[in-house]
């Protein structure tokens, strides 16, 4: 079944700014986001993600919509006013200094004057101070009773939600992770999991090759472990579509056993 995502009891337009933003390898950067309104942030599933609010390019403070009709106040913006708006998952909750961390994935090579992604340019360009919204969207991860271990699999934007469930699930279930990423030196070494878990990393070292095709085949080709498990895949939409149909079709894993999420589709933008 696709994810069914658990809103956040209370939700509301958190204010936010800038407050740090490290390069932590060739196609990540890692953004801190912090303010008084991060009070407001209700700390649920492990993949909670929300919907980041930032100036478009000439625009000298991003204008905020508000309420739970966002969208037909984002719409009704004029152009010159209307903010950008990408969604991102959590990474890491910083609850000591009122802030939390996202992981924006940058693809420089597929532009020559830059990268193509609105988000990525703005990570890239993204100061202490700068000023963003942040709306809560909820989680999606929820393990099915009865599974013995999991199985997440995922593309580079799947990347932070994916090392999130491995880090807060620490003292849960076994893990498979099969996790795609642009190349080598994106993968990572320092990750925190529960016990017998395996990572697969997935290195594509090739920027024509369409994200999720090494993760699709890593697993169709897979032994996975036997047993009952719950499935938890999200990146571009064909990956984790490609994933349920596999599990589903051929090797006989009920649906209500697999979480799937298309985060983005190859070719075309998406908020």
């Amino acid at each position: 079944m696709a994810a069914r995502i658990q809103r956040p009891h209370r939700r509301r337009m958190l204010a936010l700014t800038v407050r740090g933003s490290e390069r932590i390898s060739p196609h990540f950067i890692s953004v801190t986001l912090g303010g008084e309104d991060f009070r407001h942030l209700e700390q649920s599933g492990y993949d909670q993600s929300g919907r980041l609010f930032f100036a478009a390019p000439g625009q000298g403070e991003v204008a905020l919509p508000s309420g739970e009709k966002w969208m037909l106040q984002y719409t009704l913006q004029s152009a010159k006013r209307r903010p950008r708006v990408r969604t991102y998952s959590i990474r890491r909750f910083r609850p000591e200094v009122s802030a939390f961390d996202i992981e924006v994935c940058v693809h420089e090579e597929r532009a020559s004057d830059g990268p193509a992604s609105p988000g990525a340019a703005w990570a890239l360009a993204a100061e202490p101070g700068d000023k963003v919204g942040f709306l809560d969207e909820g989680y999606g991860y929820a393990p099915t009773p009865g599974a013995g271990w999991q199985l997440l699999v995922g593309d580079e934007s799947a990347l932070p939600a994916i090392l999130a469930i491995l880090e807060r699930s620490a003292d849960r279930l076994p893990t498979e992770v099969f996790l795609e990423v642009p190349a080598g030196a994106d993968v990572r070494h320092d990750v925190v999991a529960p016990a017998a878990t395996r990572i697969h990393w997935l290195p594509r070292n090739d920027p024509s090759m369409k994200p999720g095709t090494l993760a699709l085949r890593a697993v169709r080709e897979a032994r996975l472990r036997p047993g009952p498990f719950y499935t938890w895949t999200a990146g571009e939409s064909s990956l984790s579509t490609g994933i349920r149909r596999h599990l589903v079709g051929e090797r006989e894993v009920p649906r209500t056993d697999i979480a799937f999420r298309g985060y983005w589709r190859h070719g075309r933008a998406s908020l």
